[in-house]
């Protein structure tokens, strides 16, 4: 079995923003338990920022951008060396993995970030992942480490993924006001009228973008639980307790059913929309045939637009009707993609298997 596990920084932090080292600990010892287990682990872990905050004042001003490539400078080495630590005493390696959103667009740099973590897998060592954000600004940021979590669960091809937050998972409502918690929920099911848009206080996400991240990633073959963090061997219920039936579970959090799983391209370019150059517009007809039940490839004789330009291998948006209803990998680039547009008996534009549909 393989999982990520994603740790939010109010997990990991005090109300004072500093680091909570005993917390830390605690997770440390869930996943060197299920190392010993035989079930790999990668860790996804933010408080970089925060830990960097707490260990450094700095002398002049700084704007947003500034503070959070100084702090996560800063804080990355801190909580890296905590980890280190931590499961050493277990005699369990780890290793860091930096990242940014421009290393999920290239299939190229794509694979080779998947091949590193194998191989760290492969040899007992945890990967310890993490935002780059002395370098990721702006546009170039990912949401947050949900986000994050979900492209790695995915490229990893993962059987679950686990989002450990400050609350024990997805309610009806306010759970202070006596909500209840949602248990389990398939990829049909629309929540977002019970969730807040409320940020958390240390991290850039919320469960608005949890739930978001958990949907996607379940309707892709892998199982996403949503639990609180803060309960003692809270992973390792999710992971004893998950197959269970709702009335025999003890653990509180919320389960969001896998569906039947994607191959490893699709599922890159399920996750790959931002990276899109550019746009092929479609008729009715086409968006019937690639709609269908049948494995349908995405014919130059359906486009009636081609918007933006690109180069073959680039991902393009499929719009019908003025609305986004995929994404796929381009077989030419957009001169070609211009002349060929609207004729018969050309080569597709967009293999099946290299479609996803929204």
């Amino acid at each position: 079995m393989r999982i990520v596990v994603k740790i939010g920084s109010q997990v990991i932090s005090r109300e004072d923003g500093s680091l909570d080292v005993t917390r830390m600990s605690a997770l440390v010892d869930q996943v060197a338990e299920l190392h010993r287990r035989g079930i790999e682990v990668l860790m996804v872990s933010s408080g970089a920022v925060a830990a960097g905050r707490q260990e450094f004042k700095p002398q002049q001003k700084l704007d947003a951008v500034e503070q959070r490539q100084l702090f996560s400078a800063i804080g990355q080495a801190i909580l890296i060396n905590k980890y280190y630590a931590l499961f050493r005493d277990h005699n369990i390696g780890c290793g860091q993995v930096l990242t940014t959103k421009e290393n999920f667009s290239d299939r190229r740099h794509y694979l080779n970030q998947k091949r590193c973590m194998q191989v760290m897998l492969e040899n007992g060592i945890i990967p310890i992942i993490n935002e780059n954000d002395t370098t990721s600004v702006t546009e170039l940021m990912f949401t947050d480490n949900d986000e994050l979590s979900g492209l790695i669960a995915t490229m990893m091809d993962a059987d679950m993924l686990i989002l450990l937050s400050n609350v024990d998972g997805i309610y009806k409502g306010n759970p202070k006001e006596g909500a209840e918690l949602i248990p389990q929920i398939s990829s049909s099911q629309d929540l977002s009228a019970y969730i807040s848009t409320k940020k958390s206080a240390f991290g850039r996400g919320g469960m608005l973008t949890k739930y978001r991240i958990a949907a996607k990633v379940a309707e892709e073959g892998i199982a996403v639980a949503i639990a609180n963090g803060k309960r003692d061997h809270i992973i390792a219920d999710i992971i004893e307790e998950q197959g269970m039936p709702l009335e025999e579970r003890h653990a509180p959090f919320s389960l969001f059913v896998a569906e039947k799983r994607a191959s490893a391209v699709k599922k890159w370019i399920a996750h790959s929309e931002g990276f899109a150059k550019g746009e092929l517009h479609i008729n009715q007809a086409c968006q019937e045939a690639i709609s269908s039940n049948k494995a349908c490839s995405l014919l130059p004789v359906g486009v009636t637009q081609i918007v933006g330009e690109f180069e073959k291998g680039d991902l393009v948006r499929i719009i019908a009707e003025g609305q986004n209803i995929g994404i796929g990998k381009i077989s030419c680039d957009s001169q070609a993609a211009r002349r060929n547009m609207g004729k018969k008996g050309q080569r597709a534009f967009i293999h099946y298997d290299y479609l996803y549909l929204e």
